[in-house]
């Protein structure tokens, strides 16, 4: 592992870099965050010391947040290698809808999130009951039901 000294608002990633480093905090604070198409921004996590922070995205794969420090830290680098265990790919895989998850529960709308739902899961919307789908997505049955309304809206034009 290489070990660096990072100032104060040095961005260690930026969204849609390919990036397959873990940083391992020894001392100070970073944080990752997403920004929407409007601009704002969404704290995903903190990492202060003794904690560990990366993108859960595949090492392949385009970044989906931005990693930056808080304060002056020292972090100790290791690169992601989903070879190292045979269950590591899918722990990472898992890691990746959940991280994608909380990103469009923070930033994305009713609609947008409901879209990502269907595409993520195609045939669970006719095997579960839709309440449980609204609560998948924060928002209440009524308010799936307008969702769904107005996409069939959207679909038709």
């Amino acid at each position: 592992m290489k070990r660096l000294q990072i100032k104060k608002g040095q961005i260690l990633q930026r969204s849609g870099e390919l990036n397959s480093k873990i940083y391992h905090v020894k001392s100070g604070l970073l944080r990752s965050y997403s920004i929407d198409k409007k601009g704002k921004e969404h704290i995903f996590m903190f990492a202060p010391e003794g904690w560990v922070i990366g993108d859960n995205v595949s090492p392949q794969e385009p970044t989906m947040l931005f990693i930056d420090a808080l304060e002056n830290s020292v972090v100790l680098v290791d690169e992601k290698n989903i070879e190292k265990e045979n269950n590591a790919g899918k722990l990472i895989k898992r890691l990746e809808v959940l991280q994608n998850r909380i990103i469009q529960l923070m930033s994305s709308t009713a609609l947008e999130r409901y879209e990502h739902f269907t595409q993520t899961y195609p045939d669970l919307s006719q095997r579960i009951p839709q309440r449980m789908i609204a609560s998948y997505l924060g928002v209440t049955p009524e308010a799936l039901s307008k969702v769904k309304s107005e996409r069939l809206v959207k679909k038709k034009s």
